[in-house]
């Protein structure tokens, strides 16, 4: 694609709705990282400040929901954003703007339900889980919970690889969008299996796991964008997955130091494509 003539065709566009992580690792700061990496002009709606490092959350400031309404608008009256990342929204007045104006825009989203940090802080407010079921989760392409969000999401503990799969597909079959079940918080075996229901349809999404290094803050966020940024390339569905499960391995493979004991993803320099698998199930 030719960034010099564009006229011919344009440069593909992105933009996540979601917090901003002042520590760098999460949020809208690595969704715009992510989207960088794969060649995608990244736009932004900011839903929340938090102050942040990797360990700990210690306030969060929201944005007027119609704050929130005002930049994403503001934005597809003029850029032409070829799909949407939500992350944390943090309160039920975020949440129905936000599924408003995808409604209206019929625009393209990947959801990230955000409800609770690593560290244990809650980012999204209780009475705002009923919004993200009944007003987010049905105007949605595709969602991408972990286990924690998808046990708070069904209302019941999720152990085993066959209660993951079935979660995946009532998620699918409740809101009608395709899912990718996340399930690195499941810690035991040689690899991160998730679990992926798209047409009713399960498959398991698996890639080695990476030996603990400490660098895990934003893989949620990480793998949500990547997912964006492979539809705003126009990517089968199956190469998107298949890509955004790579790109996560390959930040964790290739974490850089940012402090003395702490390291962070970051964007890999190898493809690590040919880790991954994506089978049936």
């Amino acid at each position: 694609m030719s960034k010099n003539n564009p006229k011919t065709e344009l440069y593909p566009a992105a933009m996540t709705v979601a917090g901003s992580d002042s520590g760098g690792g999460a949020g809208i700061e690595a969704d715009l990282r992510t989207f960088n990496a794969y060649g995608v002009y990244g736009c932004a709606a900011l839903t929340a400040v938090t102050s942040q490092n990797p360990a700990e959350v210690r306030r969060i400031d929201a944005i007027p929901a119609e704050g929130v309404r005002c930049q994403i608008e503001t934005v597809l009256d003029r850029i032409p954003v070829r799909a949407v990342k939500s992350g944390m929204l943090f309160n039920a007045a975020i949440v129905e703007a936000v599924a408003e104006v995808v409604k209206q825009r019929r625009l393209m989203l990947v959801c990230d339900p955000v409800m609770v940090s690593t560290s244990g802080a809650a980012l999204l407010e209780k009475e705002a889980v009923a919004k993200v079921r009944e007003l987010l989760l049905p105007v949605a392409a595709w969602i991408t919970p972990n286990l924690p969000e998808a046990e708070l999401l069904l209302g019941r503990e999720l152990k085993t690889a066959d209660q993951f799969a079935d979660a995946a597909k009532e998620c699918f079959d409740r809101w009608g969008a395709a899912v990718l079940l996340k399930t690195g918080h499941a810690l035991s075996g040689k690899f991160v299996t998730d679990f992926v229901c798209r047409e009713g349809k399960i498959y398991t999404l698996s890639a080695p796991r990476v030996p603990e290094n400490g660098a895990s803050h934003g893989t949620g966020c990480t793998l949500s964008s990547a997912l964006a940024a492979g539809f705003a390339l126009e990517m089968p569905w199956k190469q998107a997955v298949c890509e955004a499960k790579a790109f996560v391995t390959g930040s964790l493979r290739e974490s850089v130091p940012i402090a003395p004991d702490l390291n962070a993803m970051y964007p890999p320099v190898e493809d690590h494509i040919n880790t991954v698998r994506l089978e049936k199930r």
